[in-house]
């Protein structure tokens, strides 16, 4: 279900975005709302679903992790019940996709060294063959989703 957003939701949305720790009041200012209008705003955002959590951002480098990879997994589907709860108990793992194409998902993946990768994908192996990349740099950050009044 779409949830039509006007300016000022849209607007909450990307200073949310930009700072999950941004004041009230600082929003309030910039949207020329009260701060109870835009708390009653994020509230509703929150229960409509469109607010689905707020995060720090963290350098994983600075905590040790050096190795970023994208391992693309063949699993057929009579193992995806086994192989759903394991992927979701792996703590390296930063994300996981279903996806379309000649493997079946799309895992990203943060480790500390090539070796413990290496060991990673060994146990991927059991669920069906892979396919590897490894992360040399990054030119565009995991970034939030364009709003209809931002220019594509």
């Amino acid at each position: 279900m779409r949830h039509e957003l006007d300016h000022i939701d849209e607007q909450i949305i990307k200073l949310l975005h930009e700072n999950a720790r941004i004041p009230l009041k600082t929003i309030a200012s910039q949207v020329f709302l009260s701060s109870p209008a835009v708390s009653a705003r994020i509230e509703r955002l929150e229960q409509a679903g469109i607010i689905t959590g707020y995060t720090a951002k963290v350098n994983p480098a600075e905590l040790g992790y050096h190795i970023k990879a994208f391992i693309n997994l063949e699993v057929n589907p009579g193992q995806k019940k086994d192989f759903y709860p394991y992927i979701k108990s792996c703590n390296n793992v930063i994300e996981c996709n279903c996806v379309t194409g000649d493997y079946a998902m799309l895992v990203e993946v943060m480790f500390k060294s090539t070796e413990e990768l290496d060991h990673f994908i060994g146990e991927l192996q059991t669920f069906g063959s892979t396919k590897t990349q490894i992360v040399f740099s990054t030119s565009v950050e995991h970034r939030g989703i364009p709003l209809s009044t931002e220019e594509e």
